[in-house]
């Protein structure tokens, strides 16, 4: 795919990037898809996987207490719990906003841990990484930010998620629905969002703007994006999923060159 040499331009030391349609067929690769880079946030969807492969085994149940008083595993995937950012500090009532937190994906990985007796990164290996042959991805500290991937690897969850073999496709569904629809809030590097649509993990376009996908994504496409200048997202209309890794920092270069980017990515796609 010509459109993903665009990342040459990108002001970054290295890029990598890979699109995988929904069969699993990869429409093309740029860069080293080989090396390891942080994920930061996109670290949060391999994560949000291995909590409904838990749910699915039956170790826990979506609605079950999690994290603050009247929360549960499902608000802290979809970031409404109440926790702030950063620090394990409740700052809402659980379901009333969307407050995007690191430190609910913390909770859940210790809420998982528990459940199943497994230190969290272990069981994201066990559960998600390992089955798919991830082999080159590793969680070394926070369920929130601390993944390092591969290209090459990510296109191997991206096509799992398509056409899921680990989860029931329903499960997957439920996923990349808006949990707790109408909720405003900030979406991290481009403002309050009104409403701030997330499902189970992943975030979900809708009609949000700004927004780091392209103006051509539909607003079925979900995903995440990484402070590490790294982002995954799946676009079910256009039946094909586009990872793209950097070693610089998210800034003002990465909200100018992803969108006109993806753009591109799914203009070729056709």
């Amino acid at each position: 795919m010509q459109s993903l040499a665009m990342i040459e331009n990108w002001p970054v030391p290295t890029a990598a990037a890979a699109v995988v349609r929904a069969d699993g067929t990869v429409a093309g690769s740029y860069g080293p898809v080989s090396r390891r880079f942080p994920l930061a946030s996109v670290t949060k969807l391999l994560a949000a996987y291995a909590v409904l492969v838990a749910y699915e085994e039956g170790a826990v149940e979506l609605d079950e207490p999690a994290g603050p008083e009247g929360s549960t595993v499902r608000h802290l995937l979809a970031h409404t719990s109440g926790l702030a950012f950063d620090e394990h500090r409740v700052t809402a009532a659980p379901g009333t906003r969307r407050l995007y937190s690191n430190a609910g994906f913390e909770v859940l990985g210790d809420h998982i841990a528990k459940a199943t007796d497994i230190p969290f990164a272990e069981y994201l290996r066990q559960a998600v990484l390992e089955p798919l042959g991830m082999t080159a991805t590793t969680l070394d500290g926070s369920p929130a930010k601390d993944g390092v991937s591969t290209v090459d690897d990510l296109v191997r969850f991206a096509a799992e998620v398509q056409a899921p073999r680990l989860l029931d496709a329903r499960t997957v569904l439920e996923a990349m629905s808006v949990v707790h629809p109408g909720l405003s809030g900030i979406l991290p590097g481009y403002g309050h969002q009104k409403p701030n649509d997330w499902g189970l993990g992943f975030e979900i376009r809708d009609g949000k703007s700004p927004h780091w996908t392209g103006s051509s994504s539909s607003p079925r496409t979900f995903g995440h994006f990484g402070q590490s200048g790294t982002f995954l997202w799946i676009d079910p209309v256009a039946g094909a999923a586009c990872v793209a890794l950097a070693d610089r920092a998210f800034g003002p270069w990465a909200v100018e060159a992803w969108p006109p980017f993806t753009d591109a990515v799914l203009a070729e796609l056709g």
